[in-house]
C-alpha cells in the first residue's frame, strides 16, 4: 500500500515542492531520498538541517501518513531576537 505525501525546501530565491508516492511504513529519511531533492540542493546537510512535518519538528527516523508535507528547514543565519529588535529601531518603535 502507498500513500501520497510532499516535500518541500524553500530558499530566499528559490523553493521547490515534490509530490511522490511513498510505501505505507516510510520514514521521512526515506522519502526525502526517494524525493531526489538533494540533487537540486545538494548543500542540504540533513546531519544539521531539521526537518518537520507542517512546522512541527520530527527526526528523521520519524514515521510519515497519507497527505504529510515533510519540511527541510534552512539553518538560522541570525538570531531571531536580534532580528526582531533591529526591524523595531528602523520602525522607530524602541
Amino acid at each position: 500500500m502507498f500513500i501520497s505525501v510532499e516535500v518541500i525546501f524553500a530558499e530566499n530565491q528559490q523553493q521547490k515542492t515534490i509530490q511522490l508516492s511513498v510505501p505505507l511504513s516510510s520514514c521521512i529519511a526515506e522519502v526525502i531520498r526517494r524525493s531526489d531533492i538533494l540533487s537540486d540542493f545538494p548543500h542540504i546537510d540533513l546531519t544539521k538541517n531539521k526537518v518537520g512535518i507542517f512546522g512541527k519538528l520530527r527526526t528523521l527516523d520519524s514515521q510519515v501518513e497519507e497527505g504529510d508535507r515533510i519540511e527541510i528547514y534552512r539553518p538560522l543565519t541570525t538570531d531571531p531576537k536580534k532580528t526582531r529588535r533591529n526591524r523595531a529601531k528602523k520602525q522607530n518603535i524602541l
